[in-house]
């Protein structure tokens, strides 16, 4: 069976969709594969996105922060939001496939210690998990 392609969109394609990326390769990767994208590429992966993946076996630190103009000929299958305002920026998608808003809150947005922190990125890791995963079994 191929895999279906999706297409994970957000601002900085450093936190969000990285996970969103890193939990649907690792488990819906049989039905499957996600790449992830943003429309201000920040050049990097976060640390602490990195950090919370790796409390669940999930490697994402060598991930690029790529722009979405790189995924112009990929033809997903399905493209998802995950930015918590659509008035934020977030990318819009012209290309081939569906599209989809499934908005998470920015982890990288919260202030205090790197513990409140991780805590937020933890928080949002596990709604990705819980709703994003749900809604890819659903399609």
């Amino acid at each position: 069976m191929e895999k279906k392609r999706v297409l994970i969109l957000c601002t900085g394609n450093s936190c969000r969709s990285q996970m969103a990326e890193g939990l649907v390769n690792r488990y819906l990767g049989e039905r499957w594969q996600a790449f992830s994208a943003g429309s201000a590429p920040s050049g990097s992966v976060h640390p602490l996105a990195v950090r919370s993946m790796a409390e669940l076996g999930i490697d994402i630190s060598d991930g690029k922060s790529e722009s979405v103009e790189a995924f112009r000929e990929l033809k997903p299958h399905l493209v998802i939001t995950v930015c918590e305002k659509a008035a934020q920026n977030c990318p819009v998608w012209v290309g081939e496939g569906d599209v989809a808003h499934l908005p998470f809150d920015d982890p990288t947005h919260v202030s205090g210690s790197d513990a409140e922190r991780l805590t937020a990125c933890r928080e949002v890791r596990d709604q990705m998990r819980g709703d994003l995963l749900s809604y890819l079994r659903e399609c």
